[in-house]
């Protein structure tokens, strides 16, 4: 054990472009023994950097992260000093602390070669880890690697290296990860959540559909309407597919909440038939609690239910932390000695 890692903790922050997460963990366990969570995503403080614009920007970024430790500190009675800071998502990026160059694929599922910069004494004698993503040829990442990594060091998953795996993770931008001998293949994002935002409060279909949050547990007529949209998703084109939304509300064939379930099966059944051109050994859905319904039922509609294992929610936030410092302690000594 290095001499950071010495009081058996660190500070994982997943700092994306709309939230802020900072968590006080235990290295032996994952166990947060502390948390602090805001909307001070990335884009925020980027922004508010540009209106004062008179001090470097990894400084300014350093001065919020540092009163966040300092909130923190408060918030769990312990004196964080001394405790190294690893942060991941959106603050490598060009609007973030410092922009660092991605990784490339092949990437190594346990971290060997991720891109990231350590900073000395950040946080007294402790180092700032940050981390990037990962890009192919035509994609990129941030985040969901250290996702992936987590997963395999908390051992959640029975896969053989020689299979070829998908790790999918819904969200905003779902990722869907190939994966095999060990290392990330290839990756595609696919806008399935920002698309529904922007046709729920940005388009003609907006007049059809429901203003209310899709429900994290559908009932009955909800699941049906939400079936109907995965039906269509195999007919036609998308930007036909799409349209059916305003006549299913002009011919009465569906109430607007459950046109907004119709428009949420649509688009999620777009995404998951896209792995039905390819094959693969086996597929793990890696969806957060208030994805997982509407993906299950998806997934299982659309494939055979024995290739795909759904890995249960509260998993997922404990693989960023494992991810983070499985990344740490892969990358520590190479860095530091």
């Amino acid at each position: 054990m290095n001499q950071f890692l010495s009081e058996n903790h660190v500070l994982c922050c997943d700092w994306g472009t709309s939230s802020f997460r900072l968590r006080l963990v235990s290295v032996q366990d994952y166990k947060i023994t502390a948390e602090l969570i805001s909307q001070n995503g990335v884009a925020t403080i980027y922004n508010a950097w540009k209106e004062q614009h008179t001090e470097d920007r990894f400084k300014f970024y350093s001065k919020f992260l540092k009163e966040c430790i300092q909130e923190l500190a408060k918030i769990s009675t312990r004196n964080l000093e001394n405790v190294p800071v690893i942060v991941s998502g959106m603050a490598s990026s060009s609007i973030g602390m410092e922009e660092l160059p991605y990784a490339s694929i092949p990437y190594d599922i346990y971290g060997k070669n991720a891109s990231f910069k350590m900073f000395k004494h950040f946080n007294g004698k402790a180092p700032l880890m940050l981390v990037s993503g990962v890009k192919s040829e035509e994609d990129v990442m941030r985040g969901e690697e250290a996702q992936l990594i987590g997963l395999i060091k908390l051992n959640q998953l029975e896969f053989q290296d020689s299979q070829s795996l998908v790790f999918v993770f819904p969200g905003t931008h779902s990722k869907h990860i190939q994966v095999e001998n060990g290392l990330i293949q290839d990756f595609k994002t696919f806008m399935t959540g920002e698309m529904f935002t922007v046709f729920k409060e940005n388009s003609i279909l907006k007049d059809s559909l429901s203003s209310a949050i899709l429900a994290e547990i559908p009932n009955e007529s909800e699941i049906d309407a939400f079936l109907q949209g995965i039906e269509r998703s195999s007919k036609s084109s998308i930007l036909h597919n799409l349209f059916t939304v305003r006549t299913n509300q002009l011919f009465n064939i569906f109430a607007k909440g459950h046109n907004l379930c119709y428009l949420s099966g649509l688009l999620i059944g777009t995404e998951v038939r896209e792995l039905k051109n390819n094959e693969f050994d086996q597929v793990f859905v890696c969806s957060g609690n208030h994805l997982y319904n509407y993906y299950k039922l998806a997934f299982d509609t659309i494939f055979q239910k024995e290739i795909i294992t759904f890995l249960a929610p509260e998993i997922i936030d404990n693989a960023t932390i494992a991810g983070q410092i499985q990344l740490f302690n892969s990358q520590y000594k190479s860095s530091y000695e």
